[in-house]
């Protein structure tokens, strides 16, 4: 072999070894390096999960999200809370139950005195309002309705001076739960009760004197209309005060 070029073999190969050498750095260098590779690479990865999550429109939080209750499951059907077979001496009727916040017709059976087929409009009421005291059947239950109107309540008479019609309440309706008045005016409505009339006028008890003249046992005007079977709860503002 020609002396010069084996001399330049071997200074290649010596110029070569330190540069691998270099490259390497040694043992700290390369740990300190594969750490950096790894720090970067993971970076870019949350950089590109941030990215995406961003795209998808989500934001992230650590705070728990109510997503509010659950919806409701009553059924409200009328038809699985149809009145049973009734004696040939009752008479249908419908009352008004509550069920998702509003107000919904439910057949019932009316028992009425032997031999009275034409009840007197307060005795009618009368009847009325005890299928409204009575809790639901449980098929009615199962269906979503329930009452609102308390058993303590009762239903007379007009007073000496009331308009045909009248029907007064052991109390105030207004003290009455808004629900209960609703029941109360859409039951009556159309029926015997009220001499088949559109509006219902209720009172508390007759008063006079002092009790008079602080509003107690005046006479409201009730119409029961779409508003107030979808939103029973506003039955209180829903009267008019009758002139006296």
């Amino acid at each position: 072999m020609n002396p010069q070029a084996a001399g330049a073999s071997s200074g290649a190969r010596s110029v070569a070894l330190p540069m691998v050498a270099g490259s390497g750095g040694g043992p700290g260098r390369r740990a300190a390096g594969g750490r950096r590779a790894r720090t970067a690479t993971l970076g870019a990865f949350g950089l590109v999960a941030a990215l995406l999550v961003a795209g998808c429109g989500i934001r992230g939080t650590s705070v728990p999200v109510d997503a509010g209750g659950a919806p409701s499951q009553a059924s409200c059907d009328t038809q699985a809370s149809s009145a049973p077979a009734r004696p040939r001496t009752d008479v249908a009727v419908t009352v008004q139950l509550l069920c998702a916040a509003r107000l919904e017709p439910v057949p019932r059976a009316l028992q009425l005195p032997k031999g009275d087929e034409n009840p007197r409009p307060a005795e009618f009421a009368k009847a009325l309002l005890g299928q409204l005291q009575r809790q639901p059947s449980q098929p009615e239950r199962e269906a979503g309705f329930s009452t609102a109107v308390p058993s303590s309540v009762q239903v007379a008479a007009a007073a000496a001076g009331d308009p045909a019609g009248t029907l007064r309440l052991n109390q105030e309706p207004a003290e009455l739960p808004p629900e209960a008045l609703a029941q109360v005016v859409c039951t009556f409505a159309q029926t015997a009760a009220v001499r088949g009339a559109r509006t219902v006028v209720l009172g508390g008890p007759a008063a006079a004197g002092d009790e008079a003249a602080a509003g107690r046992g005046r006479l409201m005007r009730y119409e029961c209309g779409t508003d107030l079977r979808e939103h029973p709860a506003s039955a209180q503002s829903s009267g008019t005060l009758l002139a006296e």
